[in-house]
């Protein structure tokens, strides 16, 4: 039987989660009334991107728990929605960063998540130690973030856009605080994995494999 603690902290991060769709609703009614086209689409294409998760279960039977949904869709808010269509990223010289450190930590959550579930399946013949994890956590977070970069200077070169801001200072400390939110979840994940209690890592994963029994061996660690 499910904990009362985690079915009220499960049904506040649906609450915040709506709340956030919500905003995103009435920002799209205010452009369609002032006529603001471009932006109807972008949060258009902001909304679509909030309820991938839904998608994802639908289509391969993954269930996102509403931990990771809240975080990817408050990245989502925070990326798109504040910063590119109200500015953020000009009117806060921190608030690029703030994001990139963010996508880091996320992206590291992401890449931990899918070498744990192929080393827990008994189909797939692999025992990975938990260094090796930790690490690939780090390496996939980081290779996605500086295949942004070069993402961003491609637009800039072809549209001559100025996603890169300062250039090449931008795209040094972008890399250097996507790789220290990546090092904080591979740190958190190898400390998980040698069964180190404390890291809200530790609350996700087990959230994760008791929405997801059928990818793993086993209910738990």
């Amino acid at each position: 039987m499910t904990d009362p603690a985690v079915v009220r902290k499960r049904l506040i991060h649906r609450r915040v989660t709506l709340g956030l769709q919500a905003i995103l609703a009435i920002g799209f009614a205010l452009s369609v009334v002032q006529g603001n086209w471009l932006n109807c689409v972008l949060i258009a294409g902001i909304i679509l991107l909030t309820l991938f998760p839904i998608l994802l279960k639908r289509r391969l039977d993954v269930f996102i728990p509403p931990e990771f949904e809240l975080a990817a869709i408050l990245f989502i808010f925070m990326t798109l929605f504040l910063g590119e269509i109200h500015g953020y990223y000009f009117r806060f010289a921190w608030w690029d960063k703030l994001l990139h450190t963010g996508s880091g930590f996320l992206l590291g959550i992401l890449g931990f998540l899918l070498v744990y579930v192929l080393n827990e399946d008994e189909n797939v013949d692999l025992n990975m130690n938990p260094r090796f994890v930790a690490l690939f956590s780090l390496a996939f977070s980081v290779s996605i973030g500086a295949f942004w970069e070069i993402f961003e200077f491609a637009m800039d070169v072809t549209f001559k856009l100025n996603m890169q801001k300062t250039g090449l200072v931008d795209t040094m400390w972008d890399l250097i605080v996507d790789t220290a939110g990546a090092s904080a979840v591979a740190a958190m994940g190898y400390a998980y994995l040698r069964g180190k209690k404390g890291s809200f890592l530790e609350s996700w994963m087990g959230s994760f494999i008791e929405s997801n029994p059928r990818l793993f061996r086993r209910g738990d660690r």
